[in-house]
């Protein structure tokens, strides 16, 4: 049994964060047609990284995990014939998904403030950088703009240089991945609101409100008058001796900001005497770019003889914020990862069989399968648009308890 099953859902996404909304709703069993155009496709179809060989179309590894357990329909929206179609298929669905500035759905004949007059239980979710009525000149605005405006760019990097250019933040698509979370939450909340009212509504999905309202730190700090409030990067900055340091088989990051973490590393490291010579709260009170430099070159050279698991393993029984530093290896063999099934493998006509990471919960009654491969471009097509005519509106749907959460 799935969440979703026989719920409905439109996707004209083609952008990662509108396709990852689709990708979790999909994967909790809804049925998810996603909208192409024909020859081109999803503009994910052509990101890297991409399989040397096969069809264009067919080589994004990005794409491949986008996707899984959609449908692919191809349909020209520049042509009468095609935004016809699209109408009468926005009627047999309970949900659309979208990612495009204003303007693109009311040229569709899909305005979210009057489509509730011919689809009053369409739910349609849009996932925009500000949100769908957002300035002209933010509407086109791209992810390092939604990092930097949300607050998270304080966070990136912790000794900023103003003559570099600002970072994106960890990992490649921090921004869009958050975001499409949050549209997912909120669609899946509207669908249950429909389930019982038979309303559909409009779900406005900004970018940056959904990174600002996890980038609590930062602006709690704010908000209670103990940073100021400016654009500088470097108004966030908690200094110390924090770093990633070189073991025997890889690398570790220790972060220390208080007399805990101190401690437990003095113990950790075997109750050095160099450690005395600090003041008892210096991480807080006292930190000068001298103590700052000597007790990282003292830590540095006793992680040269550790190994980075066993010792951050080790640290962590004592309260000591280090961790290792995995490569993509490590976490397809991490142990914890492969006793709860985190990786399913599945067969793609053109990238092969692959491991494809599922979702970091399980749900005990209703979890997520990966059972269907990203679909090729308009795989579904006469399949999809030959039943449209025998389909009426769609049915309230079925969303199911989701049981226990295992953590």
């Amino acid at each position: 049994m799935t969440a979703l099953k026989r719920l409905r859902i439109l996707e004209l996404a083609g952008d990662v964060a509108g396709e990852y909304c689709g990708k979790l709703v999909a994967d909790f069993g809804a049925e998810v047609i996603k909208i192409e155009a024909p020859g081109l496709g999803s503009a994910t179809r052509r990101r890297a990284p991409l399989c040397r060989s096969g069809a264009p179309q067919e080589r994004s590894a990005l794409f491949a995990y986008l996707n899984t357990n959609k449908r692919s329909v191809t349909l020209d929206l520049a042509a009468p014939r095609g935004r016809e179609i699209l109408l009468r298929l926005a009627g047999t669905v309970d949900a659309l998904i979208d990612d495009h500035p204003k303007g693109y759905l009311e040229g569709l004949g899909l305005d979210p403030g009057e489509c509730g007059h011919r689809h009053p239980g369409l739910v349609i979710c849009s996932v925009t950088p500000f949100g769908y009525e957002a300035p002209a000149e933010l509407q086109r605005a791209c992810s390092l703009n939604v990092f930097q405006s949300s607050g998270w760019g304080y966070h990136t990097p912790s000794d900023p240089d103003p003559g570099t250019p600002p970072l994106k933040g960890a990992g490649r698509f921090l921004t869009d991945y958050e975001s499409g979370l949050s549209a997912a939450i909120a669609l899946v909340a509207a669908l249950y609101f429909k389930s019982g009212s038979g309303r559909g509504q409009f779900v406005d999905v900004s970018e940056q409100a959904s990174l600002a309202s996890l980038s609590d730190y930062v602006l709690g700090q704010m908000v209670a008058g103990h940073m100021d409030v400016n654009t500088k990067r470097s108004a966030f900055d908690l200094g110390g001796p924090a770093t990633f340091f070189q073991c025997r088989d890889g690398y570790v990051y220790l972060f220390m900001t208080e007399p805990g973490h101190w401690n437990g590393l003095y113990r950790l490291m075997g109750e050095p005497p160099w450690m005395l010579e600090f003041p008892e709260r210096w991480l807080e009170l006292h930190l000068t770019p001298e103590r700052i430099q000597r007790c990282r070159m003292q830590i540095a050279q006793w992680m040269k003889s550790q190994e980075r698991v066993d010792v951050a393993t080790r640290a962590q029984k004592l309260g000591v914020a280090l961790v290792p530093v995995n490569t993509v290896k490590d976490v397809l063999e991490s142990p914890q990862l492969q006793h709860r099934k985190y990786f399913v493998e599945l067969d793609h006509p053109t990238l092969g069989r692959s491991k494809y990471p599922t979702v970091p919960y399980q749900f005990s009654r209703t979890p997520a399968r990966l059972e269907a491969h990203a679909p090729l471009l308009g795989q579904h097509t006469e399949q999809v648009l030959g039943a449209v005519a025998g389909i009426g509106p769609p049915s309230a749907g079925t969303l199911h308890e989701p049981g226990v959460i295992r953590r």
